[in-house]
């Protein structure tokens, strides 16, 4: 039988046996339900911290779980639709939240605050949109927190200009920042505040401070930036003004994507004609590139008797790079781009959560009508100006940098996340100015050309497990690394002398400190941390507390300075030629006599070995329904060597090793609902930085300050309390008075010293200080004065601060006087704004104003008064605005005033400049 028949005699066979239409499409399987996923937090109201083992129901259902560690609860197969959601746990009031909106697919982010319920157990049914304000509440870092913590949020910096976390971090109250990067809190030097990203300590890629420069954090990586002021044991103890830790961007709960890119233009540099570098390599990317590197044999110059041959003298200063003198270019835009991925798929059946996010971004930045002086006292008293220099410095920037973020749950109560973050930047720096010397008697022209890159490295794997009876601990090992080159930085100076008819003749200096000079610098520093902290919770309501640790950490500096000068003789005709031409080789020939490359003073190189180990105990214990004590004691021992190689092969130590044990005590009164009063009493400390115990000399060109360490410094101790009543009258707002006060033993300052060369700063401990002050915070929604005033938000922090110093006999006979303010503290510090918002929240404005208090940044010698930064008024505005779709606009402008940055050792102006008025407008697209 064929094919064909054989298929028609089944067919017949079947067709009669299959049931009617009608009945076939009854019995067809139904289409799947449309579902979605529910994760979230379940958190204490009044602590906001995460809460495990509480049951969590999707009401009408039989779907649920209970949550795990830090609360996390994800509950999948949610039908889509109008969804309620209800939490238990013995000890609080069980919670329902209505009006959840899922949609098909949808993952949606719900968490839950639980109350705690001291006698009876009463439910709280609230809607969906309501309890996301409660939670937030809950969360927020500066209600809830042990201490008195203030922190920037995400959603704070994207309604700013603010493109770094420097200047995200001075919005915040009793913060200031220092050469645009270095943190200041409550008038207290750098040395008095730590910098941590996701909790771990970070190096610092400064060789002449241990705080991070905040300016290399791009602020499109950061969730939050929080200030802690108040010492707990389980913090590290080497802070009294803050520990600054950054948070950088979570994983969303689904798949997300975003792209940004903006440009703009400083009104003093886009389009100007500014001093300017050559440009080569890779600077683009922020890399010096080889063209910068140190010459073979240069190193072999090791002091000024060294015996070289002057052929070999010769081929070195040939092989050094051609390049001397600044040029003459027009300043380029600004701009940045930033793309980000994230989300929390399944991989190998492993639901996973990552972020990838990048950006980079160029600059433009002058300090246009620089002045440059130093001043001298006058024989018949007073201050005299000496060395005035007037000119211009042009620099580009580069910033990128990038993050890659991973968590996922092993079942609910362990929680493994490994984060990842890299940042570059690189800063290309032309500066030139022409002043008086007094000592020779003529008109100097000064070049200067630098080339400065600095990278921060952070790899963190991090294990939160949750144990059984309300026990936690969580692990974590951090690699962190950074590096800063200097490669190259040339120094030039030409004698200038005025002709007839208006003719002006010049002569490159060959002599002292005016000679032509080399710098090549590096800095690399690594370390090493592993920490646990073990947490014990007595009662079903967290009742008690107990928290212990430890932590153990290694790190490693290397840093080197070199700088050469080379001496010599030539023809007035020849010195009157550009650097380029005396350095082509013309003058440098075989046997030819013409220069000498030397070392200079005792510049030379430092390595540190710093290991630090700590434990702490400590308690939370709820004494009542109101008040919460936090109690304990930190012991850390720190063993840090530094080694000099002075030039000449000369090598110093300078060493610290001590065992400080540093109590705490905290206690928190809630006095209403909305009002709370924190009191506290810490010991902490501060240790000398690196460079602060090498006695290597870093030398300036003509005219400015030259310094060097003080291998023989000893740490500080510090005594702190604290005392701030906070009241949150409504959602967003807050009022808030604080008071601290300070006592320092054996604090560190930054002075200058007596010579009868160069001036010259270098550092010493003095005997005792004290600090306090008075802190001042508002937050208020307008719409309570008018209907209309309810899109604006006001805002404003005041800090008013005050110091005295002791210096004791080792000290007195540098300085300017035997009692004085602290070196960085500022008298008082105004930060001030006010945003609009609609209801959607996708158009804002914000107006920002900022204002520091007169500051010492050294202290004088006798007879000389302290050098000090003058106040600066600067103003900033912000736009975001919806475009169409998922796109959506900026418009910023920075330093709106263009105020003058000056510096004053009494009545000369010892630094000023402005950098201009930046302005600029960029789009945003979520798709």
């Amino acid at each position: 039988m064929s094919a064909r028949p054989l298929w028609i005699a089944l067919l017949a066979v079947a067709v009669p046996a299959l049931p009617p239409v009608p009945a076939l499409v009854a019995q067809a399987p139904a289409p799947r339900p449309a579902t979605g996923r529910i994760t979230g937090r379940i958190v204490d109201a009044s602590t906001g911290a995460g809460l495990a083992d509480v049951g969590v129901q999707i009401v009408g259902t039989t779907l649920g779980g209970m949550s795990g560690v830090d609360g996390r609860f994800t509950i999948a197969g949610v039908p889509a639709g109008t969804v309620t959601l209800q939490a238990r746990r013995i000890g609080y009031a069980p919670k329902t939240v209505t009006g959840i909106a899922l949609g098909a697919g949808q993952t949606l982010e719900q968490s839950v605050a639980l109350g705690s319920a001291a006698v009876q157990v009463a439910a709280v049914t609230v809607t969906a949109s309501a309890e996301r304000g409660t939670v937030s509440e809950a969360l927020d870092k500066q209600r809830n927190a042990t201490g008195i913590v203030t922190a920037v949020t995400a959603e704070q910096i994207a309604k700013s200009p603010d493109g770094d976390a420097a200047q995200a971090v001075q919005r915040v109250s009793g913060v200031t920042v220092q050469d645009n990067k270095f943190v200041f809190v409550r008038g207290l030097g750098e040395r008095y505040t730590t910098t941590q990203l996701n909790g771990a300590r970070l190096p610092s890629p400064e060789p002449e401070r241990k705080v991070v420069p905040l300016d290399i954090f791009p602020s499109g990586l950061l969730q939050n930036i929080s200030t802690i002021k108040t010492f707990t044991p389980d913090q590290p103890g080497d802070f009294s003004g803050a520990v600054v830790d950054i948070r950088t961007r979570e994983f969303p709960a689904r798949r997300q994507f975003a792209y940004s890119a903006s440009v703009g233009s400083n009104l003093r540099a886009t389009g100007q004609t500014l001093v300017a570098p050559k440009r080569e390599g890779r600077e683009i990317l922020g890399y010096a590139g080889g063209e910068r590197g140190m010459p073979a044999g240069l190193r072999a110059v090791d002091d000024v008797q060294a015996d070289v041959p002057q052929r070999e003298l010769n081929r070195i200063i040939n092989s050094l790079r051609n390049v001397w003198t600044p040029r003459q270019r027009g300043g380029s835009p600004n701009g940045s781009f930033s793309a980000s991925v994230g989300g929390n798929d399944p991989v190998f059946g492993q639901r996973v959560g990552y972020l990838l996010s990048g950006t980079y971004g160029v600059s433009q930045e002058v300090r246009d009508g620089e002045v440059n002086a130093v001043a001298q006292p006058q024989s018949g008293g007073g201050v005299t100006e000496l060395y005035r220099f007037e000119g211009q410095t042009g620099r580009s920037g580069v910033l990128w940098g990038g993050i890659a973020n991973a968590s996922t749950l092993f079942g609910r109560n362990t929680r493994v996340s490994l984060n990842n973050t890299y940042n570059r930047s690189a800063d290309n720096e032309a500066r030139q100015d022409v002043g008086f010397s007094e000592n020779l008697n003529t008109t100097l022209e000064r070049s200067t050309l630098r080339f400065v890159e600095r990278t921060i490295r952070s790899n963190q794997l991090q294990l939160e497990q949750q144990l059984p009876k309300g026990q936690t601990l969580d692990v974590a090992v951090t690699s962190a690394g950074v590096a800063r080159r200097e490669p190259d930085r040339s120094d030039v100076i030409y004698a200038l002398q005025d002709g007839p008819n208006g003719t002006r003749t010049r002569a490159l200096l060959f002599e002292g400190e005016g000679s032509p000079r080399r710098t090549f610098a590096d800095l690399e520093e690594s370390n090493l941390t592993a920490s646990a902290n073990y947490k014990f919770e007595l009662g079903e309501t967290q009742d008690v507390v107990v928290r212990a640790g430890a932590m153990i950490r290694a790190t490693e500096r290397d840093a080197s300075n070199f700088q050469y000068s080379i001496f010599g003789s030539l023809p007035g005709a020849a010195r009157a030629l550009r650097a380029e031409e005396i350095f082509d080789g013309r003058y440098t020939m075989g046997q030819q006599a013409n220069f000498q490359i030397q070392p200079l003073g005792r510049g030379g190189s430092y390595d540190a070995r710093d290991r630090m180990t700590a434990g702490y105990l400590m308690g939370e214990w709820a004494a009542t329904s109101r008040l919460r004590l936090i109690g304990g004691a930190r012991v850390e021992r720190a063993d840090i060597e530094v080694n000099s190689v002075l030039v000449g092969d000369q090598r110093v130590t300078g060493r610290l090793d001590d065992t400080d044990v540093l109590p705490s005590l905290v206690a928190n009164l809630k006095i209403t609902e909305s009002q709370s009063l924190r009191l506290s009493g810490t010991q902490t400390l501060a240790r000398p930085e690196y460079r602060e115990l090498s006695p290597v000399l870093t030398r300036e060109v003509l005219g400015g300050f030259n310094q060097f360490g003080n291998p023989n410094l000893r740490r500080s101790l510090i005594q702190n309390f604290d005392a701030k009543w906070e009241w949150y009258p409504g959602a967003g707002e807050v009022l808030s008075i604080g008071v601290f006060g300070k006592r320092f033993d054996d604090p560190i300052e930054r002075v200058q010293q007596v010579t009868s060369e160069a001036a010259q700063v270098t550092w010493r401990n003095a005997e005792r200080a004290q600090n306090y002050g008075l802190e001042l915070e508002a937050r208020k929604q307008l719409g309570g004065l008018s209907p209309a005033l309810a899109p604006f938000l006001a805002f404003a922090n005041v800090t008013l601060m005050q110091s005295e110093i002791t210096l004791g006999d080792s000290a007195r006979a540098a300085l300017t006087s035997d009692k004085r303010a602290m070196v960085g503290q500022a008298p008082w510090v105004v930060n001030t704004g006010l945003t609009y918002a609609t209801e959607s929240g996708r158009t804002s404005a914000t107006l920002l104003y900022n204002v520091i208090g007169p500051r010492i940044t050294t202290a004088g010698v006798t007879p000389l008064p302290d050098v000090k930064d003058r106040p600066r008024h600067v103003v900033d505005l912000s736009l975001r605005f919806p475009i169409f779709a998922q796109v959506s606009g900026r418009l910023d402008a920075r330093n709106l005033f263009d105020a003058a940055y000056r510096q004053l050792q009494g009545p000369v102006t010892i630094e000023s400049y402005r950098v201009g008025r930046a302005i600029s407008a960029g789009l945003s697209w979520q798709p």
